[in-house]
């Protein structure tokens, strides 16, 4: 019971998100229920007239033919303008979706780059893709089915009361005894499809994470021959989507099968009762043309049922869609900026970090009491197992993640006074996973600086080395690539985004493996490179391969979170501990 009532707590809740986006058109939507109360009393009227007309052909040689055509006519001019009314009605429901649909959408894409780091991290991006695309769209469907036919049911059912309590009251009270079927049969499938629409949504997001993984990843799937297990995960996740799929729409489809058969119960009351007060009154109470009236009033009222059973439904499943796409929306953004932030200009390079504490999880430690102060122009690299809070650092610098206690300080300033803009504008970085754009090679390379000069850019590809293999591109600079360079090598995709930050050359780098995806003839020459582009620069260098970071000024040893050893390559070598353990490990052969 408590379950239920939380349940239709959270769809009202959900329904009240809804109407906060559709009330930005609420002129709109006025305009949109006039017209519809306009087509509903024109359709009503029709069959007025047309019972008008049945009583001036009831007996043999007292056919009125003026009367008749004279009817014909109102018929026909009611007829345009209920279909005038109909196509402005619906250009102004497709304009009210679709604009409330893109807002949702607008609103969605801004919070994930407004999104901390640690939600992505722990979202698979399937799902969150599957929010933002898949459950907006059939949220979209059922937004539409409702604006297009849940105001005309809904009208057409109290207009047609109206009508049928003006013509004949004890036929009316038979229709009105008979309506609560409708609306019983209508809740109890409302409550069922709701849940089972929010569970195939899920279920649908987890399959879309699944299929986006495996794609994405298809050649280490290969590599490993795990096609088998991924076909079972995938059987196992679409045998899921599938049941729920299936239930979802058993109910629905009970829909409209039940709501004929209370349409049925409807058209027989109103015929029989009808025809008996038609016989008993010799057609002075009720006339044949009255009777007939009635009997299409009788299928105009029981049609909404079954477009509005039908539309509920949809709605239902529009309504799960929504609750997911508001969960993304209302998810907690990353830290707001204080109001008097900070623009970090002029950066020389000095960082401090005084006793940082910083952990994902609350019960798992990473970093504990981490001091470091790197001044100005100085090469810092970073050492140590996986797992041991390399790239965790790196993170913290770049505002990734705020600390959990002390502080982050550049020229001074603690980072969390700064704009995050102008200081990740001081750092270039360079990652061992590359990311590029769809479109041209230049368009990657000026990512950083958009105003480059053609001279700039290729004077940053030569000195990455990168120039030579632009040039053998079909249109070099202005070589289409696909999205996140997939016509390019792994080498050659690094070799861009060196090239990006050689063409911005901050105060300040971060090169995390930078070179892992290079090979060795290659990196000499970009280690060269680097040499010249960190010359003054204060550079943090996160590396496996123990022999680039040889020259490095300091070199920073971290073991489960903590700095265990710290100094330049020769004293740590001679210190013959935990560093020389790991260096040696590359070139001798053993392991630590």
């Amino acid at each position: 019971m408590a379950e239920s009532v939380q349940k239709r707590s959270g769809q009202m809740e959900t329904i009240r998100k809804v109407l906060h986006y559709i009330k930005k058109y609420w002129l709109l939507v006025g305009m949109s229920l006039a017209l519809a109360a306009v087509i509903v009393a024109l359709t009503l009227y029709v069959p007025i007239l047309t019972g008008d007309a049945v009583d001036l052909i009831v007996d043999r040689g007292l056919v009125d033919m003026p009367g008749i055509f004279a009817i014909l006519k109102k018929i026909a001019v009611a007829m345009i303008c209920t279909a005038a009314a109909q196509w402005v009605m619906n250009t102004a429901n497709n304009y009210i979706t679709y604009h409330v649909i893109q807002d949702i959408r607008q609103d969605a894409f801004h919070k994930l780059e407004n999104l901390p780091l640690k939600y992505l991290d722990a979202k698979s991006y399937g799902d969150i893709v599957s929010r933002v695309i898949a459950d907006v769209d059939t949220f979209a469907d059922g937004l539409l089915m409702g604006f297009t036919q849940l105001f005309t049911g809904v009208l057409t059912i109290l207009g047609t009361l109206v009508f049928m309590l003006i013509t004949n009251v004890p036929i009316a009270l038979v229709v009105i005894c008979i309506t609560p079927v409708s609306f019983l049969v209508a809740r109890f499938i409302a409550t069922k499809t709701y849940t089972m629409f929010r569970e195939q949504s899920e279920t649908r997001g987890e399959q879309t994470a699944l299929i986006e993984e495996m794609v994405g990843n298809q050649k280490i799937v290969k590599t490993f021959s795990r096609e088998a297990a991924v076909t079972e995960q995938f059987r196992e996740i679409n045998g899921r989507l599938e049941k729920c799929s299936l239930k979802a729409i058993f109910y629905s489809s009970l829909t409209n099968p039940c709501t004929r058969f209370v349409n049925s119960l409807v058209y027989a009351g109103v015929g029989i009762f009808g025809a008996l007060v038609v016989i008993k009154t010799q057609g002075i109470g009720l006339s044949v043309g009255r009777l007939s009236c009635f009997l299409s009033y009788a299928n105009q009222y029981t049609k909404p049922f079954n477009e509005i059973s039908g539309v509920v439904t949809e709605l239902q499943n529009a309504i799960a869609c929504a609750a997911r796409i508001f969960e993304l929306i209302e998810e907690e953004a990353q830290v707001p900026e204080a109001e008097n932030a900070l623009t970090l200009t002029d950066a020389r390079g000095h960082v401090q970090l005084e006793h940082v504490y910083f952990q994902y999880v609350p019960d798992k430690k990473l970093i504990q009491d981490f001091n470091l102060n790197v001044k100005p122009g100085q090469r810092v690299a970073i050492v140590g197992p996986t797992g041991c809070g390399k790239t965790t650092v790196i993170n913290l610098l770049m505002r990734f993640y705020d600390v959990n206690a002390g502080s982050i300080r550049v020229e001074g300033h603690d980072i969390r006074d700064v704009t995050r803009k102008s200081l990740r504008a001081n750092y270039g970085m360079v990652l061992q996973e590359t990311w590029l754009k769809g479109g041209t090679v230049r368009d990657n390379i000026v990512m950083g600086k958009p105003e480059a000069t053609e001279e700039e850019i290729i004077a940053a590809a030569k000195a990455s080395h990168a120039h030579s293999f632009i040039k053998r591109l079909p249109d070099g600079y202005d070589t289409i690539i696909a999205e996140d360079g997939g016509n390019l090598s792994q080498g050659q995709k690094q070799l861009l985004c060196i090239t990006r930050v050689m063409l911005c050359l901050p105060p300040m780098l971060i090169l995390d493996e930078a070179t892992s995806s290079i090979d060795t003839r290659t990196e000499i020459r970009i280690q060269k490179a680097f040499a010249a582009m960190m010359e003054g620069r204060t550079s943090f260098i996160v590396a496996h391969r123990l022999s680039t970071i040889r020259e490095a000024d300091v070199i920073l040893v971290m073991k489960d979170g903590n700095i265990i050893e710290q100094g330049d390559h020769e004293t740590l070598l001679k210190q013959n501990g935990f560093y020389a353990t790991l260096y040696n490990s590359q070139f001798v052969g053993y392991s630590a």
